[in-house]
């Protein structure tokens, strides 16, 4: 039976449009520890799914408050796991979505390689004008930096010299100019395939401080969104995880 050519590229764009119907965007709210990892991730699940991921990267404690007064985000990716529970109990999220997408470590970096020994001596010298740590009332890594600051017996003899980003992402950006000769960072912002990047570093031990485990939680804007669901379960994945991994998560 033939088909007429009008009724044929009437069924070829009804295909298209059907398609691009399936296809929806999803807006995500991402620690800024997280943003290199999550940019990979967000271009794989677009890939594999067709959804978009919306990214806006940034300090949890200012997407708490943000959220609390109604920014459109539907997905919040935390640096912590206190922040997402307590959307969840407030009613600001979905119950039953909240699940632990990475546990962060902590690493103490210099832009210059030698500066950085791998005991940290060199915070006990304090032969340096300037430490950076993101704010720790903001950003959890900020708040395991002077968790192992005072483990260390060292916060008050340093925190002078504090140079205090408002997220992680600034206090990289600090050391990284040379603001700072030294910081605290996401280990996550100076290794990739198991390797730093630059300069040297020391991975703080787990003992310091508190795990800093990473909670996804959907938004109630988020609620009936496909691409919500989609970018959850695109996160529980064997692609997503091997990307996690591959900037010095653990899992």
């Amino acid at each position: 039976m033939k088909i007429a050519p009008q009724l044929l590229a009437g069924l070829v764009l009804g295909t298209v449009f059907a398609g691009s119907a399936r296809a929806d965007e999803v807006q995500v709210a991402v620690a800024a520890n997280f943003t290199a990892p999550m940019k990979t991730i967000a271009a794989e699940f677009e890939k594999a799914t067709g959804h978009k991921a919306q990214l806006a990267f940034g300090a949890t404690g200012k997407f708490y408050a943000q959220i609390k007064n109604g920014a459109p985000f539907e997905i919040l990716l935390a640096a912590d796991d206190e922040t997402p529970a307590k959307l969840e109990r407030e009613g600001a999220a979905v119950a039953g979505t909240r699940f632990t997408y990475a546990i962060g470590q902590l690493a103490l970096w210099s832009a210059k390689p030698g500066v950085v020994d791998d005991k940290a001596e060199v915070l006990k010298k304090g032969a340096f004008n300037h430490l950076s740590i993101a704010n720790p009332k903001l950003a959890p890594y900020g708040a395991a930096a002077v968790e192992t600051l005072t483990k260390l017996g060292l916060l008050s003899t340093l925190e002078s010299k504090f140079v205090q980003g408002e997220n992680i992402a600034q206090t990289f950006q600090f050391v990284s100019t040379g603001n700072a000769e030294l910081g605290f960072v996401a280990l996550s912002q100076i290794y990739e395939d198991g390797k730093l990047k630059s300069g040297s570093a020391w991975i703080v031990p787990g003992n310091l401080h508190s795990p800093i485990r990473q909670d996804a939680v959907v938004l109630a804007k988020g609620k009936d969104n496909p691409a919500a669901a989609a970018l959850m379960e695109f996160l529980k994945g064997e692609k997503a995880r091997a990307v996690i991994k591959s900037y010095g998560y653990s899992l």
